[in-house]
This record gives C-alpha cells, structure tokens and sequence, in this order.
C-alpha cells in the first residue's frame, strides 16, 4: 500500500498557508527584531502579529504569550520557573502519573532540589479525579500542572474543574496543551489556566517553536538568563521566522470545523475494528473525552511492533517496547493498568486534517490481512 501517515501526535506537516507564510523571512526581513533600526522594523512587526495570532487562539492577551523553542521548553520554564519564582512560598507540585516526560522530568529533576511532588493516579480510562487534587493540596503547594489532553491515548482531563480548584486555593495552574491545541478548544478563561503550553510541530507549524502562555500578574524565573528579550522571561534573540509559522497555524487552528470530519472519520476507523476483529481489538483511553483524532488500540495477545510491521508504509506507534526481549508497557498505559496481554499489543493511530477516507479503508483492510491469518493459528 502507499505509504500512508497516521501519526500526527508526534509530528505534523508545515501547513502550506504557515510555509508561505514564513517564506520571505528565509531571504529578507532578517534583521534582529530588537535591533530597533530599518532592518528590524519589519521582522519585529511580524513577530508581534505572530504573537497577536497566538494570543487570539487562546482568548489572552498578546503580552501574555512568551516564544519558546518548543513545548519542551514551555513546560520547563512553567515548571522550573514557578519553583524558582515561589521557592520561598513552598515546594509542593502536585502532577499525574500520565504526564508527558517534559513534565514528568523536571518534577524529577526539581525533588533532588527539595522539592515534594505528589504524583497523582489515574482511571482505567486516564482521567484524574479532580477531587484527588483537592485532596493533595498543601499549605505548602505552589502548582499544579495536569495535561489538557493525553498524547499516547488522547484522553482529556477535566481541566476545568482542577483549574476552579487551583483558584479556590489561590495556587498556580499549568496545563499542557501540546495535543489539544487545534483540535478542541482551548479559552485559557474557560480552562482556569494560570500557565498554557503549545508545541508549534503539533498543529501544522515548523518544530523548534512553541509558546507559553503566561497570565498577567505571573512571575516566572527565566531559564535562560541573558538579555530583556520577551518581556525578560526569556532571553535570546527571537526568530521571526518560526514565529510567523505558529503564528499563521493558530490563525487556522481558530476554524475546529475541520475536526469533526476528523472525529467522523477516526469514529469511523473505530467501528471498521471492531467489526473485523471484534473482542479481539481494545480501546485505550476514554470513549467520550478524547481527542477527535487519537485512536489507540490493543490488538490483544500481539505485539504493537508486530502489528506495524504488518502495515508497511504506515506511520504510527506502538504504546509497547521491547527491551532484551522482554516486552515493557508505556509508563501511560501502566498507570491506567493496562493489563500487560492488552497492553502489548497498543497502536496509536492519530489522524490529521489531510487523511483520506480511502486511507483508513486501506488501512483496515491491510490490517485484516495480515492479523486474521496469525489470530487462527
């Protein structure tokens, strides 16, 4: 089959309304936006409407947006930033065990300079129980950062009630919106959110730019230390030209119409499964509160490995790895207790705005091909 990509958690392709966007900052409007002279004016100007177009996805304000090399470095200085900035306060951060690794990593990093992180559990479906955060509130808590939505199983947290609680208790809220930006909406008003992460690569922008949203009133200890770029919360020259590439995909991100044709479609895919291989096939992550575009699927008593390879030319992942022929669970698909026959045979499929019909039926059917022999013998 023709190669085919079903992998848009990880990466998206540059929308061609964003590359034509940047295209001129290849070759002219180089200058340093903080030069202040000829050269700069322009790049600066394209800078600050790419910061405008961010803002306005989000319901902020335009000084509320600090340019970042990527979600990575987003949730870094949400997180870093906020125990720094608050140390003296306390050293409580309250997070879950289904965290992406650039959240989960600098908690980890954080605890060995005496910070106390309480990582909470999830359901079998991945959801968090906003009354477990409630519950895990120090006098001594200074954040709570809670993904908006899973990348592995796309299932989406009630960030409106665990942001309500966090302003009950007058404490700092980061969600990581890496994954949901673009695809469900995302008011940082409607989501209590203090602190908003966005990964450029994940909603058709270049990589190696994202944003944080950063709430009026907010103090954050930079990262990088250097000069009073972005506002002094970030320093190093900023480069207009992967800012007008989010810049232009937050404009479309604006339109979610898209989406519910993808919805339809991953539905959809879903449906075709589990009339091919009925039992045989699982559901990962929750039914309802899930990115229109995620399906992750157990095929149960396979492996997800196995299972791709059968797909020649499909771009996807597997929630398994095998290590010295063993094979080990995604940390995600343990803490929801993914029994370990289920979980070893997970594939995420994740659609995009550019997959076809003919693409999820070819898929199904080189599926069927592939797994029906070896499931009857």
């Amino acid at each position: 089959m023709p190669p085919t990509y079903l992998d848009y958690n990880a990466s998206t392709p540059i929308d061609p309304t964003a590359a034509a966007a940047m295209r001129p900052f290849l070759e002219e409007a180089f200058g340093n936006p903080s030069s202040g002279h000829w050269a700069s004016i322009p790049a600066k100007a394209a800078l600050e409407h790419a910061r405008g177009q961010v803002a306005a996805l989000l319901g902020a304000a335009t000084d509320e947006i600090v340019f970042t090399s990527g979600g990575s470095e987003a949730n870094n200085l949400a997180i870093k930033g906020t125990f720094f900035a608050l140390r003296h306060k306390g050293e409580h951060i309250v997070t879950t065990t289904v965290e992406h690794p650039a959240v989960l990593t600098p908690c980890r990093f954080l605890e060995r300079l005496g910070a106390t992180v309480t990582y909470l559990p999830v359901d079998p479906t991945g959801r968090i129980d906003p009354e477990a955060v409630r519950r895990a509130i120090t006098p001594r808590t200074v954040l709570i950062s809670v993904m908006h939505a899973n990348n592995e199983v796309g299932t989406i947290q009630p960030i409106e009630e665990i942001g309500a609680i966090a302003r009950e208790h007058c404490i700092r809220f980061h969600t990581d919106a890496a994954q949901s930006v673009g695809k469900i909406p995302t008011r940082v008003e409607a989501l209590g959110a203090d602190l908003l992460t966005i990964a450029g690569h994940k909603l058709y922008a270049p990589k190696g730019v994202g944003a944080l949203y950063v709430r009026r009133g907010v103090e954050l200890e930079p990262l990088i230390h250097g000069a009073s770029h972005e506002r002094d919360r970030r320093a190093g020259t900023e480069s207009a030209l992967l800012a007008v590439g989010l810049g232009a995909a937050c404009a479309l991100a604006q339109d979610l119409a898209p989406m519910e044709r993808v919805r339809a479609l991953r539905d959809r895919f879903w449906h075709a499964l589990q009339d091919r291989f009925g039992d045989r096939v699982v559901l990962n992550g929750h039914l309802e509160y899930r990115l229109p575009n995620t399906l992750s699927v157990s095929f149960v008593g396979m492996v997800g490995a196995d299972v791709l390879a059968g797909l020649d030319g499909v771009a996807a992942s597997t929630g398994s790895a095998c290590h010295s022929g063993r094979i080990e669970l995604s940390p995600v698909l343990a803490a929801m207790g993914v029994p370990d026959m289920v979980g070893m045979g997970a594939v995420r499929f994740s659609l995009g705005r550019p997959t076809t019909d003919a693409e999820i039926d070819a898929v199904v059917d080189r599926l069927e091909a592939s797994l029906v022999p070896s499931a009857s013998t």
